[in-house]
């Protein structure tokens, strides 16, 4: 099993890499700020998933794929950033319908939508695949045997981390939000913004990246 001088290296490594804002957080504050609390934390818990779903498939072998493979990263942060894009022009198109949102002349969003919409952008993160892909193997001790099991605990302790992380961002943004509600124009402007973030957010994965 993973030594606790690996584990609590890894957790260091995994605190530092999640505090810095990249496309789950940005997708979750622009969520906050359009839809409010219970959105992002749908939305947060959608990124988990998908998230975990990278670990899993890092400890089956898809990861070294996925390294190895410049056209398979590349397919993925494409697709990754095109759905982006397409979830933030559809927010920018709806800004206007956010206060209608406030007062109840409209049906709530769906939770599962949400909550799969989430899921995507945190199982097409490149900067989660890239992490997974090429520094959580270097944490296991492959002498102490059980080496997908070892991956496992590795990426479970990452994503209660970025659980953890993700929610208080989100938090925070629904909480800037309530002061928008005031104001139709602010409701107006913050779709606006969310949309434009998240607009932003698919073009900078798009070219960001590796380049070989």
């Amino acid at each position: 099993m993973v030594t606790p001088e690996r584990l609590l290296a890894f957790a260091a490594m995994s605190f530092l890499l999640i505090v810095i804002p990249g496309p789950s957080v940005l997708f979750v504050i622009g969520r906050a700020l359009a839809q409010g609390r219970r959105a992002a934390l749908t939305t947060v818990v959608g990124n988990t998933l998908g998230g975990y779903v990278l670990v899993v498939a890092v400890a089956l072998g898809v990861g070294a794929i996925v390294e190895r493979s410049v056209l398979v990263f590349t397919v993925l942060k494409l697709a990754g950033a095109a759905y982006l894009v397409h979830l933030g022009v559809k927010a920018w198109r709806q800004r206007g319908a956010l206060q209608a949102a406030f007062t109840g002349d409209t049906a709530p969003r769906g939770g599962l939508r949400t909550l799969s919409e989430g899921f995507m952008v945190g199982v097409a993160n490149p900067k989660t695949i890239v992490f997974f892909a090429a520094v959580l193997p270097q944490f296991v001790d492959r002498a102490h045997g059980h080496v997908v099991v070892q991956m496992l605990l590795l990426g479970l302790v990452f994503n209660i981390i970025a659980l953890a992380s993700d929610s208080v961002w989100g938090l925070a943004a629904a909480t800037g939000r309530e002061w928008f509600a005031r104001s139709p124009q602010r409701l107006s402007l913050v779709g606006g913004v969310g949309g434009i973030t998240m607009i932003g957010l698919g073009l900078t994965v798009a070219t960001t990246g590796r380049k070989d």
